[in-house]
């Protein structure tokens, strides 16, 4: 019997929006993707605050959909396995402007950058073409649990 990850999860909505998801959609589709107990900081940001940390952590001077950031444990462990935490930082706009151009539905692409965020989180990456492809298998999965169609089959999907 598999059991369930904890997930402490705090959302900070900085800036406003009514095609945002709500706390209980992020949550839902972070936890579909944990395989171990995470605490994280999910905030939703605006352009301007997308490109600036994506200029001062990535040296790249433009808002990206999604950024990562995980942190070393700090000593605290639940009753299984070390905690793990992090931060996770969402571009409202840069998803919105995604999601018309590829012509998908907006929460479905929310929920993919949540699951991807949680990946990232997790240690996954796509730096190279292997990990890439296992990465895309695991969310194509975690997404068709939850109801949502490949975003790797969209044209014009790209992470």
């Amino acid at each position: 019997m598999m059991t369930a990850h904890k997930l402490s999860l705090s959302v900070q909505y900085a800036v406003e929006g009514v095609n945002l998801p709500t706390r209980q959609q992020f949550r839902r589709w972070i936890k579909a993707a944990l395989q171990r107990d995470v605490q994280v900081v999910l905030r939703i940001v605006d352009e301007i605050e997308g490109r600036v940390l994506n200029k001062k952590f990535r040296g790249k001077n433009y808002a990206t959909n999604v950024l990562t950031f995980a942190y070393e444990d700090t000593g605290q462990q639940s009753d299984t396995a070390e905690l793990l935490y992090g931060d996770i930082v969402i571009c409202a706009p840069v998803v919105e402007q995604e999601a018309h151009e590829q012509r998908t539905d907006l929460r479905a692409h929310y929920a993919h950058l949540a699951i991807h965020a949680a990946l990232h989180l997790q240690g996954y990456d796509h730096g190279n073409e292997q990990d890439a492809a296992t990465m895309e298998t695991l969310e194509t999965t975690l997404l068709a649990k939850l109801g949502y169609v490949d975003p790797y089959k969209i044209v014009g999907s790209e992470i």
